[in-house]
């Protein structure tokens, strides 16, 4: 069994100072005994005392303050799931969250989603743009635009008619997406992102009324049923997760409720691509 040092935070923090490449950040890297950056070189990017960080790495400094342990986070050129670690070593929490926009997918992530064939399912952002979506979802759950604007889930929601009609509970999803919108962008430090969003969506007397009530939810998983203008009444099930590495994108997978539910999907996606047939031929 593997014991956990005691001084965990001052060996993480030699061992990525002694990976660093003293050429590419400045300084000179001839007659070293030992590979990476000293601790005062370390110490003068992060515009600390370099006694002091070297007491940080022995287990002497005490408790950094959140500002310092981002400084050393830049000074260590650490990545967001370093810098976690960092912080959880330092003072066993997470560190603030730095909301970075997503415009895309990995095209690993994009051939999973393609390989739902049935089931509808998408990527979004924490300020609920999709940024990735398969054609069973378009199909399904209606095309998602081409501008960035008709990719957000909660401007279709609250003025897209069309997308509107196919819910049958339109209420009570306003009420569970907003409640989960809304801790998505806390939890993603997301909050100055979304005010423009919010300023757009406040045209809306439903989103007002709704928004004003300050709920908090989670996407988690449950079922929805759809009024599809052409094929029907579907039932699905779905649940989220969230995208590892990746941090305010989670991936939305809807899954037919019963094989009748499949095959409805199935042939409006058959329909899609005997349309699509067509308009190349054209």
């Amino acid at each position: 069994m593997i014991e956990q040092d005691e001084n965990a935070l001052g060996i993480y923090l030699r061992d990525r100072r002694s990976k660093l490449d003293p050429k590419a950040l400045g300084f000179n890297g001839r007659r070293r005994r030992t590979p990476g950056l000293r601790r005062e070189e370390v110490a003068q990017r992060a515009n600390i005392s370099a006694t002091w960080y070297t007491w940080l790495e022995q287990g002497r400094g005490g408790a950094p303050s959140a500002d310092v342990l981002d400084r050393i986070a830049d000074a260590l050129v650490l990545t967001t799931v370093e810098r976690e670690h960092l912080f959880l070593l330092a003072q066993n929490r997470p560190p603030e969250a730095r909301y970075t926009p997503v415009n895309a997918v990995s095209p690993r992530l994009q051939r999973l989603l393609d390989s739902f064939e049935v089931s509808p399912a998408f990527v979004k952002t924490a300020t609920w743009d999709v940024v990735a979506s398969n054609r069973a979802a378009e199909a399904v759950l209606g095309s998602s635009g081409d501008v960035p604007e008709e990719r957000n889930i909660l401007r279709r929601f609250f003025f897209d008619s069309a997308a509107r009609s196919r819910l049958l509970n339109w209420e009570h999803a306003a009420r569970f997406l907003l409640a989960a919108f809304r801790a998505d962008v806390t939890r993603a430090g997301a909050s100055s992102e979304v005010t423009e969003l919010i300023d757009d969506l406040s045209r809306s007397d439903d989103f007002r009324r709704i928004w004003n009530e300050n709920n908090v939810g989670a996407y988690g998983e449950g079922s929805k049923q759809m009024l599809h203008p052409v094929a029907g009444l579907i039932e699905l099930e779905y649940s989220s997760f969230s995208v590892d590495g990746e941090p305010g994108l989670s991936m939305v997978v809807f899954h037919p409720a019963t094989p009748a539910d499949s095959e409805r999907i199935r042939s409006l996606l058959e329909r899609a691509t005997v349309a699509e047939v067509q308009t190349s031929r054209l």
